[in-house]
């Protein structure tokens, strides 16, 4: 067999010149041999090099009856490999034993033994990679009336990215003395921080008190019920994140400690404008509402100018591509931050996005969990935080009181497993009547006077209040945050700015 890396055949096909796909006969023989001179040589090159990776199938069934024997504690060599390949047909042709004992006269040293596994393994990475390119090239000379082109595009980059995404060995063992330093470093990074968070900040400081910040690797999930505000919230955090940063650079600082971060919002529900509108409204205090009607002054208008030169200027990447898959969303992640960096990625929200092109799902359920996962590996693959927002399902209604529940996540088992944190957001406001409790039948004078007593006492104390509740933090405390929410410009605040003002008491 001749070393073949690039090998061409001479003969002519419809004008075209054959090609045979990259291979290296020689490097799998002297890989085999150097394994069944010593099995060392296998312990070097079996985490990452599996029987599939051989351009021989011949070579690909030894080094799998190797594998087998020394994994059983067994020595690998012609003699103990005979019994179990003396009835392979295909080892047989070409020799059987004596081609076992040919190869063992091939042998290199363990040393060299690694080089030749990498070069089978990248032979083999090429060999998929034109396998995929001829898969992607027939199937785009067959447009199918239900798929669209970029459908095609998304199961394409899926595709890119598993072989990719294999071809990462395990990342083994770390030394407690590199994981030590590395837990050091974070600490004096968030020493030096404002705030001495080791994550990045939501502009909340109870919240922050709560969460230590945003950490990277960590999959958020915010759940509601519509209208509780959860885009708002999330809107909140990007915006702020994306200024703090743009400020950050301004002054010209640098380093770990750097606040705030480059984020990407992943709009699914909302267009690019309409986000827009409500960072606007946050940054100036004019309402969305009248900023869409046009409904503002001259004062107005000034403030509106004045903050589109500041916001226009932050780190701040939107992306409204409706029923988005988690492949499609990776990908842009990625090229985010190979072009802008990334510190923040937000979804709004989880239940509109699409599992990735090819993946078999038998009920939404599973597509979900599907997406979690994606989004988990995700946030450990760019080492940024994802947070995911999410939609509680109607049995929240059913209740009296309607907190919500780790238990009324739409499709809450995969979620509540996958997510480092799960938070909800309520307003008791939002459940209030605006006309007090009508009289009962055969009710007291007294007894009605004390409800609406109690429900006048309710509806002040939960104006403009609202409550983020943490029912799962995998590295810290659960509870709940108070919070301002001033619905007019939907942005949402600490509460200890208006008890100062004498708005509020504790």
């Amino acid at each position: 067999m001749a070393n073949a890396l690039m090998e061409t055949d001479d003969a002519v096909d419809d004008g075209r010149l054959l090609r045979t796909p990259p291979h290296n006969f020689e490097a799998e023989q002297a890989l085999l041999g150097a394994i069944l001179g010593n099995q060392r040589a296998y312990e070097r090159v079996s985490e990452f090099l599996r029987p599939e990776h051989f351009a021989d199938p011949v070579h690909g069934r030894i080094y799998d009856a190797c594998g087998r024997l020394i994994e059983r504690g067994q020595i690998a060599n012609p003699i103990t490999l005979a019994p179990y390949l003396e009835n392979d047909e295909v080892v047989r042709e070409v020799g059987g034993q004596r081609y076992l004992a040919k190869l063992v006269a091939s042998m290199v040293t363990i040393v060299n033994a690694e080089d030749y596994a990498r070069q089978v393994y990248d032979l083999h990475i090429r060999r998929e990679l034109i396998d995929l390119g001829e898969g992607m090239v027939n199937e785009a000379y067959v447009p199918k009336i239900d798929e669209p082109a970029m459908n095609q595009i998304e199961a394409a980059e899926q595709k890119l990215f598993n072989l990719a995404a294999s071809g990462e060995s395990e990342r083994g063992f770390v030394s407690f003395h590199d994981a030590a330093t590395k837990a050091v470093e974070l600490a004096e990074a968030a020493y030096k921080r404002d705030g001495h968070l080791s994550g990045i900040s939501t502009g909340l400081r109870d919240v922050d008190n709560k969460l230590g910040g945003l950490h990277p690797s960590d999959l958020l999930i915010l759940a509601a019920r519509p209208a509780m505000g959860k885009t708002s919230w999330a809107t909140n955090v990007a915006f702020y994140a994306a200024q703090a940063r743009r400020n950050a650079l301004d002054r010209g600082e640098e380093g770990p400690e750097l606040d705030g971060g480059v984020v990407a919002f992943f709009s699914l529900e909302m267009s690019a404008d309409q986000l827009a509108t409500r960072i606007m409204a946050e940054a100036t205090g004019v309402s969305g509402d009248r900023f869409r009607r046009g409904d503002i002054d001259d004062d107005d208008f000034d403030r509106l100018t004045q903050a589109m030169t500041v916001l226009s200027q932050i780190p701040l990447f939107i992306d409204d591509t409706p029923a988005l898959s988690v492949s499609a969303l990776r990908t842009r992640s990625r090229r985010l931050q190979r072009i802008h960096g990334l510190d923040l990625i937000v979804v709004d929200y989880l239940q509109l996005m699409r599992a990735s092109p090819g993946t078999r799902v038998e009920n939404r359920v599973q597509e979900v969990s599907e997406i979690t996962r994606g989004l988990k590996a995700l946030a450990k693959e760019l080492s940024v935080p994802v947070i995911a927002l999410s939609q509680l399902s109607r049995q929240v209604e059913n209740r009296d009181d309607k907190r919500p529940q780790l238990s009324d996540l739409r499709e809450s088992g995969s979620i509540e497993q996958d997510a480092d944190v799960v938070m909800f957001i309520y307003r008791d406001e939002y459940y209030m009547s605006d006309e007090p409790p009508e009289r009962r039948d055969s009710e007291t004078d007294e007894h009605h006077n004390s409800r609406v007593e109690r429900w006048q006492q309710r509806r002040e104390e939960s104006r403009n209040i609202a409550e983020l509740i943490i029912a799962k933090q995998r590295h810290g405390p659960t509870g709940t945050v108070r919070m301002y929410f001033e619905g007019e410009i939907t942005q949402f605040r600490d509460l200890d700015e208006f008890h100062d003002q004498g708005n509020f008491s504790e």
